[in-house]
């Protein structure tokens, strides 16, 4: 006799989407009980807030899927996350002028530096991300950046890749399968920094006010 409970119990775990989310959850459960990660990403969501509060601004730069996240982390700053609040400061080096102009006459791998070495300060923080932590064109920004006196948090997976050794801060997610995965991760530490950082600087403001 068909057990059908039993039949569309099996159907259900062959779903695609079931499975690509559990794959996700899994993940993601992993992290929130990984101690490191967590105090990992603490630590850069207080180096961003102290960057700013200090008259810092935050570049950002990253390929492909690690781009839309750098462009979406510097809009969700200048623009608007979950609170009404001054606008913070945050690029993006993502100006299509800029890429092809600079990979036109320097090579691909200085599309980010240039920007770096263009607009970056001692006392801003360069948000690199990448899922390998390989990106020649990231490693060649986060060097830039370190020769500004600027600090670098980046953004990576796997081991951390020849990024890990270049940067201040490190958030890294231990996946060793597909990017998606990672960037995944990404976008929810980019939401959780940003959230800390809105916390941090509005507290601090209704405290100047307040103190005035």
């Amino acid at each position: 006799m068909l057990n059908v409970p039993l039949l569309l119990h099996t159907l259900e775990d062959m779903s695609p989407a079931r499975t690509h989310f559990r794959e996700a959850l899994s993940l993601l459960s992993s992290l929130i009980e990984n101690e490191k990660f967590i105090s990992s990403v603490d630590s850069a969501s207080d180096a961003l807030s102290s960057c700013l509060k200090s008259g810092g601004k935050i570049l950002c730069c990253g390929n492909g899927g690690s781009m839309s996240d750098a462009m979406h982390f510097a809009e969700e700053l200048s623009g608007r996350f979950r609170e009404d609040r001054p606008a913070y400061a945050a690029i993006a080096i993502s100006s299509p002028a800029h890429i092809t102009c600079v990979a036109n006459d320097y090579g691909f791998d200085k599309i980010f530096s240039r920007g770096v070495e263009a607009l970056g300060n001692s006392g801003d923080v360069l948000l690199a991300i990448s899922t390998s932590g390989n990106s020649p064109n990231i490693i060649e920004a986060s060097k830039a950046a370190r020769s500004k006196g600027m600090k670098v948090l980046a953004l990576t997976g796997g081991d951390g890749g020849k990024l890990a050794a270049l940067c201040d801060y490190e958030v890294r997610i231990p996946w060793e399968g597909y990017s998606d995965r990672i960037q995944e991760m990404h976008i929810k530490c980019i939401h959780s920094m940003i959230a800390s950082i809105e916390t941090s600087l509005i507290v601090d403001s209704d405290s100047s006010v307040k103190s005035s």
